[in-house]
């Protein structure tokens, strides 16, 4: 997954500039390839108690997710988590959930930020540990749909404390579309009608999109999770998306590109975040709107892991339940744009209704959306050994889209 620079609610559009990290400096092949199809974790255990911090904490995060003061003066919780625990923070931005994979196992880092797309591949490969969630106190207010899921954790076992969320929804110019979809069949069997003007999240993950809507569109596929499929399920996901692309205007993975797209006229319909349509609204340039599909939708879920091997690992578990309290809760999800992890984080955002535009708490909510999860020949549904792995999927992605 590549994501984007975070967004202030009240302050208008923030641009983080992020440098470009280079790949040969940790792994020669596809960070994916590590992943060991149909195997168990490595037993690692988890800490057993947090002592003294060791002064210092080297984290890998999402632009957005610890912020300094530098970028904003008006949003620095690491600063604060310094003062509080001599922790002196580094904090270096991925760019990408492949480039967070291959930085993590140059073994310089004690956390990352990882989404669902990296979380089974670092487990699986050993380069994360499993958390032992007693140790960090603020666990306990975590939102229960969050917790114990398919991409953070592995037989019952957490491997992460949960940071924030959110759904992959339909956005369209209602200017321009004038029959207010609630199917994902406007940007896949309805698609030409819009021809070149759809827009879609240039990712390998993507092809989860399409396998959801398949789910519903030809139950005969079988297709139970979008992120467990067998060779025909895949070629079907696959077909759909090579369709797509006679429509497609532009893929985006940098929001800013699909705002730019929507107010130029590039784009009129597509998969898009909440925080996106946010920005375009503010901006009053160009009328749209944002809808959960009956069909359901895919989503993030966004969770802080710490290293397997980390240096400072004192200061990692005091890292997880400070980024995981309320208050910063609150303070990250807002300033990035998505719902917080933390169920008591809404008692702290500036904006009052926040909280009920990202649905934070909504459980009901929450279950429509099939979070990103690191596809794996050992389905992650548990259905068998027979899926296809992320590497097969970035392959077919590179086929679609080239």
């Amino acid at each position: 997954m590549a994501r984007r620079p975070p967004t202030a609610a009240r302050t208008g559009l923030i641009v983080i500039t992020c440098a470009v990290l280079v790949f040969a400096l940790t792994s020669g092949c596809s960070p994916g390839q590590r992943s060991p199809a149909g195997q168990e974790p490595p037993n690692i255990e988890p800490l057993s108690s947090v002592g003294e911090g060791e002064g210092r904490l080297n984290l890998i995060a999402w632009a957005g997710y610890a912020e300094d003061g530098s970028n904003d003066a008006q949003a620095d919780w690491v600063t604060p988590f310094e003062q509080q625990t001599g922790c002196q923070t580094e904090v270096t931005l991925g760019n990408t959930s492949d480039e967070m994979v291959g930085l993590m196992r140059s073994g310089r880092y004690d956390g990352v930020s990882a989404s669902g797309d990296a979380t089974l591949r670092l487990i699986y490969a050993g380069d994360v540990a499993p958390v032992n969630t007693a140790l960090v106190p603020h666990y306990e207010s975590i939102s229960p749909f969050l917790k114990d899921k398919p991409w953070n954790s592995v037989n019952g076992q957490m491997y992460g404390i949960p940071h924030g969320w959110g759904a992959n929804l339909l956005m369209y110019n209602i200017a321009v579309v004038r029959d207010a979809p609630n199917s994902w069949a406007a940007v896949f069997d309805d698609a030409d009608r819009y021809r070149g003007k759809v827009t879609a999240y240039d990712s390998p993950i993507y092809i989860a999109d399409a396998a959801l809507y398949l789910s519903k569109k030809r139950p005969e596929l079988g297709i139970d999770d979008p992120y467990s499929l067998d060779d025909r399920q895949l070629d079907a996901a696959v077909h759909l998306l090579e369709e797509q692309r006679q429509s497609i205007g532009v893929y985006w993975s940098d929001y800013l590109k699909e705002v730019e797209a929507f107010e130029s006229g590039a784009s009129v319909i597509g998969t898009t975040w909440q925080v996106i349509a946010n920005t375009i609204g503010a901006r009053n340039k160009v009328p749209v709107n944002t809808v959960l599909p009956k069909e359901g939708s895919t989503g993030w879920s966004d969770t802080w892991m710490i290293a397997s091997k980390a240096a400072h690992p004192n200061c990692m578990y005091k890292w997880l339940n400070w980024i995981s309290s309320p208050e910063v809760n609150a303070e990250a999800a807002e300033f990035f744009g998505e719902a917080p992890a933390n169920a008591k984080a809404c008692e702290f955002t500036t904006e009052r209704d926040f909280c009920d535009i990202y649905h934070a708490t909504d459980a009901s909510f929450a279950a429509k959306i099939h979070y990103w999860t690191t596809p794996q020949k050992k389905c992650v549904d548990g259905g068998g050994d027979d899926c296809t792995d992320y590497d097969e999927w970035v392959e077919r992605w590179r086929q679609i889209t080239e």
